[in-house]
C-alpha cells in the first residue's frame, strides 16, 4: 500500500509504515506543509495514497468520502505524544492485513478501531 503521513504526526510513522513493506511518504518531505486540507485530499486522491493523520478533520464523510479515496486513517487520542501515537499506531499496521484500506476511514482509538465504508482488500 502507498501512505500520506500527515504534518502533525511524527516521522516514524512513515517509518513503521515502510518497515512494514509500504510505501510511504510525508507532507513534510513533499515541501506540502501548511496545505489546506481540501488540497491534500486532492492529492492524495491523484498519487492513490492512504492518508494518515491526527486532524479530526477527515473523519466528515461529507467533505472527505472514503469511497472516492484510497483511504484515510484519523488517529483520535487522548494524548498525542509522540510515544502515544507511535505506540498506537504500532498496533494497527497488522490489521491491515485483514482489514480493507481502500474506501475506506479508519478511526483509530486508543482502544478499537471504527472503520467506515464499504471499501475492499488489496
Amino acid at each position: 500500500m502507498k501512505f500520506k503521513v500527515d504534518e502533525n504526526l511524527p516521522v516514524e510513522i512513515a517509518t513503521l509504515l515502510r518497515e512494514a513493506g509500504h510505501e510511504a511518504d510525508t507532507v513534510g518531505d513533499e515541501n506540502l506543509l501548511g496545505t489546506q486540507d481540501s488540497n491534500l485530499y486532492e492529492i492524495v486522491k491523484k498519487e492513490k495514497r492512504v492518508l494518515v493523520t491526527l486532524d479530526v478533520g477527515f473523519a466528515d464523510i461529507r467533505r472527505y468520502p472514503p469511497d472516492e479515496s484510497e483511504g484515510t486513517i484519523v488517529l483520535r487520542l487522548p494524548s498525542q505524544d509522540k510515544s502515544t501515537v507511535v505506540r498506537t499506531f504500532e498496533r494497527v499496521i497488522p490489521a491491515f492485513l485483514t482489514e480493507g484500506l481502500v474506501q475506506r476511514l479508519w478511526i483509530v482509538e486508543s482502544d478499537r478501531i471504527r472503520i467506515r465504508g464499504g471499501g475492499r482488500l488489496e
